[in-house]
């Protein structure tokens, strides 16, 4: 229960948040930056349509596909986004934040990106365009920063036939920016370091490791080629925070040790996404 009241309110802040960059950067602008809302941006400015009709249209489309292609469950969280999104859009001031049209651009496009970051990790949608990428997700294992930069292609072409040439590379750079934007959220803010060690000092490493760092150790057995001589890696994963405390504790005991330190960008375990200690 609590973890299901956690995620309805990650899913009503992040729809909250696509409601503020709408209203408040990209609108204003007449950035139609791709997604359902930048297809009301459009409609409105041919039609006179208000985006909170034309959201809630769409949507009602978009519940019917979210049942068919991904579920219940799904369908339960897209209910959700898919209703909150032309309310919150109906009742946020639709006023200019920032009167430069490239800082609104971009602001409007990192907030997009994070609300649907938000939605993506807790498995929902707020309808519109965001829920192909789920789609392309489930299928055919593309990302969702590249699936939302696919689907909101024809809206982008819209824009430029309803606008000018300098509002369409407005859209383009907005949708790019958000793409990219969702691509570090996803992985470069769940970077660690997979450290590889070689010493002759592995176990009073592996101790200070154990203790004053706090991170579990892997001990693997290798052979040196040259030497044909057995010894025990140390592998071990930790945050780039930590690092500088490993090499201290390594060069202290054996200057000479052998490191290798690669970059990963995901990591799930205990003591990286579960029980106590998680980061």
């Amino acid at each position: 229960m609590i973890n299901r009241i956690r995620k309805i309110v990650y899913i009503i802040c992040a729809v909250a948040l696509i409601a503020v960059a709408v209203n408040m950067f990209l609108g204003p602008h007449s950035i139609a930056a791709g997604g359902i809302t930048g297809l009301a941006i459009i409609f409105e400015t041919l039609f006179g349509f208000d985006r909170f009709i034309t959201i809630l249209a769409a949507n009602g489309i978009i519940l019917s596909a979210a049942l068919i292609f991904l579920g219940k469950e799904v369908l339960l969280n897209t209910v959700l986004g898919a209703i909150l999104l032309p309310v919150f859009i109906r009742f946020i001031p639709q006023i200019t934040i920032v009167e430069d049209t490239m800082l609104s651009m971009l602001a409007g496009s990192v907030l997009m990106a994070i609300a649907a970051s938000i939605l993506y990790a807790n498995n929902a949608s707020s309808g519109g365009t965001t829920l192909p990428p789920l789609i392309l997700k489930k299928y055919f294992g593309i990302s969702p920063s590249i699936g939302l930069l696919m689907s909101d292609g024809i809206i982008i072409i819209l824009c430029l036939i309803v606008y000018n040439v300098d509002t369409f590379l407005y859209a383009i750079l907005s949708v790019t920016i958000t793409a990219i934007a969702m691509g570090y959220i996803e992985s470069g803010l769940r970077k660690r370091k997979m450290v590889y060690i070689i010493s002759d000092q592995s176990e009073a490493i592996t101790n200070d490791i154990l203790t004053k760092l706090d991170r579990g150790v892997t001990l693997v057995p290798v052979i040196g080629a040259y030497e044909r001589t057995e010894k025990e890696m140390i592998m071990v994963t930790m945050d780039s925070k930590n690092h500088r405390d490993l090499l201290e504790i390594v060069k202290e005991h054996d200057k000479e040790a052998f490191m290798i330190t690669d970059n990963v960008s995901d990591v799930h375990g205990k003591g990286f996404t579960y029980d106590t200690g998680s980061v």
